[in-house]
């Protein structure tokens, strides 16, 4: 068992030592921290998406409270998404916009805000939980992540 002297010296030099790591290490960027925000999102949407496609594309059956719940998700997220496109994560290694994002902000900054209109719209359909109106709302919604995807992102 170490002696109190021992533990008095050893606890403050581990502390200085972790602490002065910790001064060193590089915090990230706010590009890095956009991009990372950015993918985090998108990655909760994916979370969120799954389950509806399979429904929507009769992969398993259709659950109406578990479609509502993930629509209004989606819906939630979607306008988060318009600050993790800021201007200094333009060029950010790890970034999967095409240079075209940023050309074309306007083009992309409608694209953005059609996906969170059709995202609101697909919440209020499915809290109808009507089967057909709702797979149709998914869809739509759906193909509103598609066109902006396959202008403006690399795959």
């Amino acid at each position: 068992m170490p002696s109190t002297r021992v533990l008095r010296l050893a606890v403050p030099t581990l502390l200085l030592a972790l602490a002065a790591t910790g001064a060193q290490a590089q915090a990230p960027s706010k590009a890095e921290q956009t991009l990372k925000y950015r993918k985090a999102v998108y990655q909760t949407l994916v979370w969120n998406f799954g389950p509806m496609s399979a429904m929507a594309q009769d992969k398993v059956p259709f659950n109406a409270a578990e479609f509502e719940m993930r629509a209004a998700r989606v819906a939630a997220l979607t306008p988060m998404l318009s600050e993790a496109y800021s201007a200094e994560s333009r060029n950010v290694t790890g970034s999967k916009a095409k240079p075209e994002l940023w050309s074309n902000r306007a083009d992309f900054d409608a694209k953005l805000q059609d996906l969170v209109d059709r995202s609101a719209t697909l919440a209020t359909v499915a809290k109808g939980r009507d089967e057909a109106k709702t797979k149709a709302a998914f869809l739509d919604t759906a193909g509103t992540c598609k066109a902006c995807h396959d202008k403006y992102k690399a795959d």
